[in-house]
Formats: structure tokens, C-alpha cells, sequence
């Protein structure tokens, strides 16, 4: 029994510090692969698919202002407020999902950023604990620019197209820096479903979606990933 204790014991403390050193370690140095990257490469070699991987990491520097503020407003109006978690919105998550038959979920950025970088993607108990753990550290060791800075090169944002700069080429012939207001709308009003709402091609959905995004740009408190 003290056998194993021990075991166990070395196995915690091994789980503690290479996931701590890895948040340390993202603090500073770029992301250019992520576990849903190798994921969604796998799947499209096990389906006959042509493996295709767009992603390129541009610092925070050359990323259109208006991205930050199009994500913030589509997906989480409080992030620059809160430490990782909405728990107003988990709450009313909790209550509609008792009437409605497609789940809404209440993640934040700082989860989305933990999930996309450390974790897979699916639903489990297990990935979600790890993901509030995670969720903790990275608010814990990064700053909320830096948080930005990794989701917006990091997020899936059409098949096999991860991050702005890869969006900005293949959606609209240009670079992240060079975005405008419109089509970063766009490219939030994508993130719900990448795989299925195109901001190249964008549907009549997509079209209200980015107009309301466009409203909140101009509601919701400035967030600028350049702050000193």
C-alpha cells in the first residue's frame, strides 16, 4: 500500500509541475500546434480527406485591433472583467439547457484558450475538469493581452484554418493586421461552428450575426492586446 501511495504521490507531483512549466512555458513562446490541430488531421486522413493545416502565429502586434473586440463581443462580452469563468452566464447556461434541445454553452475565452491549447475536444467530465484547471493557471500565469494573443492565433476558424493571420489569406487575400471592422465580425460570427459557417461565403445568418457583433464593437469597454 505504501508502494502505490508513493506511486500515486510521484504521479501528482510529476502532473503538477509539467502542466504548471507548460502554462509557464506558453507564457512566453509561441503556439504553433495545438492537440484539436493533430486531431482534426488525423480525422481527415481516416476519412480520405486531404490533410490540410493552415496556421500561421503572427505576434499581437500584427493582429487587427478590431479582432479582440469582435471575439469579446461575440463570444464573451466580460472577458477583460472576469478571472476565467462567467458564472452568471454557467448559471443561465444551466437553466435554458433544461428547456432547449441543442445544448448553448457558457464558456469563456480564457476556457476556449485553455481547451484549444492543452486539451481534445469533446465533452466529458474529465476534459472539462481539466479544463477549468488549466482554465485557472493561465489566468493565474498570463496575462489577459496574452490570453487574447494565443486565442486568436490558436482558435479554428474554417476547415483546417487555425488563427487570424490563416483566415485573414484564405478568407480575404490579406493579413490579420489589415482586417477591417467588417470582416472581423465576420470571422467572430464563425467561431459558434467554423467547420459549418464559412466567413468567406457567409450566409444570411451570418450576415444578422455580424451586424449585432458590430453593434456590441461599439457598446461593449475598449480591449486592446497592445497595452504597455
Amino acid at each position: 500500500m505504501k508502494r502505490y501511495i508513493k506511486i500515486i504521490r510521484v504521479l501528482f507531483l510529476f502532473f503538477i509541475i509539467s502542466t504548471v512549466g507548460s502554462v509557464i512555458i506558453y507564457r512566453f513562446v509561441p503556439v504553433y500546434y495545438t492537440p484539436l490541430m493533430i486531431i482534426r488531421c488525423w480525422q481527415q486522413k481516416m476519412e480520405g480527406k486531404p490533410v490540410k493545416l493552415k496556421h500561421q502565429w503572427v505576434s499581437r502586434e500584427h493582429i487587427s485591433p478590431h479582432l479582440p473586440m469582435a471575439v469579446i463581443a461575440s463570444e464573451d462580452n466580460l472577458f477583460a472583467e472576469h478571472h476565467g469563468f462567467d458564472f452568471n452566464q454557467i448559471k443561465k447556461a444551466i437553466q435554458e439547457n433544461k428547456q432547449r434541445k441543442r445544448r448553448r454553452g457558457a464558456s469563456t475565452i480564457s476556457q476556449q484558450t485553455a481547451k484549444n491549447v492543452f486539451l481534445w475536444p469533446s465533452s466529458d467530465w474529465l476534459r472539462k475538469g481539466l479544463e477549468a484547471y488549466f482554465t485557472i493557471l493561465i489566468e493565474l500565469f498570463w496575462d489577459k493581452e496574452r490570453i487574447m494573443e494565443v486565442y486568436l492565433n490558436s482558435i479554428e476558424m474554417g476547415n483546417g484554418i487555425y488563427g487570424a493571420e490563416a483566415v485573414a489569406k484564405e478568407h480575404f487575400n490579406t493579413k490579420a493586421e489589415s482586417l477591417n471592422r467588417s470582416q472581423c465580425a465576420l470571422i467572430a460570427a464563425s467561431l459558434p461552428n467554423p467547420l459549418r459557417l464559412n466567413s468567406a461565403a457567409p450566409s444570411s445568418y451570418m450576415q444578422k450575426r455580424k451586424q449585432k457583433i458590430l453593434k456590441l464593437m461599439n457598446q461593449i469597454k475598449p480591449f486592446s492586446m497592445n497595452q504597455e
